[in-house]
Parts: C-alpha cells; sequence; structure tokens
C-alpha cells in the first residue's frame, strides 16, 4: 500500500526539523489529503491537521504559516513538544491549545502544506489531485450544501496558492485521488 511506502521512504531519510522527520501532504480540497494522512498516522506517523489551523475559509494564506513555524515546527526543531491553537469551524474563533509532542514522523497535511516555507525542513512532500467536480461533491457531502459559496471561493483561493508556490510541480510524489502513484522522484 502507498503508505506503508511513503512512511518507510520519509523515515529513510535522515531528520531535517531537528530529530524529526517531516512529511507534507498538500493538495486541493477534497482530493484525498485526509485520507491518506489517516492511512500515514494508522501506520505510526504523528498527524497535524492544517484544518485545525486555518483562520477560517480566508485562511490559507496570512497567519497560517507564522503561526504554524512558531508554534509547532520551531520547538520541535529544538526537540520540545510543540503547541498549536485550534480553531473552531462552528464558533468563528480559535479554541482550546493542542500538543504535538516530538514524534520521528510528522504529517503535515492540508492545502498549503507544502508550500516553499516547507522545502528546508520536509523529507518528503505529497500531492494528491482529484477532479474539481469529485472535489467539490466530496467537499459538500462533509460540509453541508450551505458551504458550496465557500467552497468555490476556497477553490479560486487555493488555485493561485498552488500556482504561485508551484506546489505540484515540486512535489516528490503525486498521487490521484484514489492513491495511485501519478509521479515519484528520487529522495531528496
Amino acid at each position: 500500500m502507498i503508505a506503508d511506502d511513503l512512511v518507510e521512504r520519509a523515515l529513510g531519510v535522515r531528520p531535517r526539523l531537528g530529530r524529526v522527520r517531516v512529511m507534507a501532504v498538500d493538495g486541493p480540497a477534497g482530493s484525498g489529503k485526509t485520507t491518506l494522512a489517516g492511512a500515514l498516522g494508522a501506520r505510526g506517523a504523528a498527524v497535524l491537521h492544517l484544518d485545525d489551523l486555518y483562520e477560517g475559509w480566508s485562511g490559507l494564506e496570512g497567519s497560517l504559516w507564522p503561526r504554524l513555524s512558531a508554534q509547532v515546527l520551531e520547538p520541535l526543531r529544538r526537540g520540545v513538544p510543540g503547541r498549536y491553537q485550534r480553531y473552531d469551524w462552528d464558533s468563528g474563533a480559535f479554541a482550546e491549545w493542542v500538543d504535538v509532542p516530538v514524534p520521528d514522523l510528522l504529517v503535515v497535511e492540508g492545502c498549503g502544506s507544502a508550500r516553499r516555507d516547507v522545502d528546508p525542513v520536509a523529507v518528503l512532500r505529497v500531492w494528491v489531485e482529484a477532479p474539481d467536480d469529485l472535489r467539490l461533491e466530496r467537499g459538500l457531502a462533509r460540509d453541508g450544501a450551505e458551504a458550496r459559496e465557500h467552497w468555490l471561493t476556497w477553490m479560486v483561493d487555493e488555485s493561485a496558492h498552488f500556482a504561485r508556490e508551484q506546489t505540484r510541480e515540486r512535489a516528490d510524489v503525486r498521487l490521484d485521488a484514489y492513491g495511485a502513484v501519478l509521479a515519484d522522484r528520487p529522495a531528496r
């Protein structure tokens, strides 16, 4: 299974964030990133979902990366646990703090996880893709039909983000919505 291969590959590379290996799982919303991250977590990886850090529907840019870096990545680099404040989508505000222990492998999953800023610390950048209609269908099944306008706006925002960051082109591994490998390059 692809999750076994990705974990083995990541653990076979020297850590780049203190003693932590970081795997970024990126791609458009609804493409299958969370499902893949769950499979990676079942194989022992610690998983951090960016859905817990976005500041709502407009949170792809702005404070996301500075908060992730300061609250999680920099402490882990120093060998101490990280800690971030989880965004509560229902209340529209940040809620409780979540501890992130120092793992051997940290999977950072979500749109924007493989932005260029992650390059110095990531041992593996994975891109997951799916057709727009399937992604929207999955998203509305999860979030409800009333979220349609949010989803359509997010899809435009993420497309601009991915074009600017060249995320798909920079990925080490590209997968389709069902986990089939579309492209693979040697470990970094």
